[in-house]
């Protein structure tokens, strides 16, 4: 079962030496901070890797933490950090896909999907940092305007503005044949 605690709570158990407290921080977000680091990568095993090291160093400086903020954002910065210093370290590679099959459908259909997912993640993987960090987070964090711009110390309007122009660029970057 799932700890329903809020996450200061959990964050002040582990600070206490209470080491269970981590585990129910870990299920809730691994999964959008994986999609986070993964559209920053484009790489799924070193979006992975990203995120437990990441999570292990949040954990080793957990009493750092300030409850004042959300430990979303706070393990947010650190797995952006993490990403981005990453890639800096490694050549860019084309990703292999995970699943060369998609589900149901016909097979002129699932390679069209195919097609469309290749696309859509080149031009994620042309804009810039600060571009690809708002649609990932919006997108595939699946964050409100208010929680992005805490993660990113930004105000909500300037998340917006920044939001609306990632999402400009981007559709100059995608085909619309691609889509259709």
């Amino acid at each position: 079962m799932v700890d329903e605690d809020p996450d200061d709570r959990l964050v002040a158990r582990c600070v206490a030496g209470d080491v269970q407290a981590f585990e129910p921080l870990v299920l809730r977000y691994q999964r959008p901070l994986y999609n986070v680091a993964w559209r920053l990568l484009g790489h799924p095993e070193d979006a992975r890797d990203v995120v437990q090291g990441a999570l292990v160093k949040a954990w080793q400086k957990l009493h750092t933490f300030d409850p004042r903020y959300r430990f979303f954002s706070w393990v947010y910065r650190i797995v952006v950090n993490e990403a981005l210093n990453l890639r800096d370290r490694r050549p860019a590679v084309a990703p292999l896909a995970d699943d060369l099959r998609a589900p149901g459908g016909s097979p002129d259909e699932a390679v069209r999907e195919r097609e469309r997912a290749a696309a859509l993640h080149a031009a994620l993987l042309d804009l810039s940092d600060a571009d690809r960090q708002v649609i990932a987070l919006r997108h595939f964090g699946e964050l409100s305007y208010a929680e992005i711009g805490e993660a990113l110390e930004l105000d909500e309007k300037t998340v917006k503005s920044r939001l609306h122009e990632a999402r400009r660029r981007l559709g100059k970057r995608l085909n619309p044949g691609d889509f259709q």
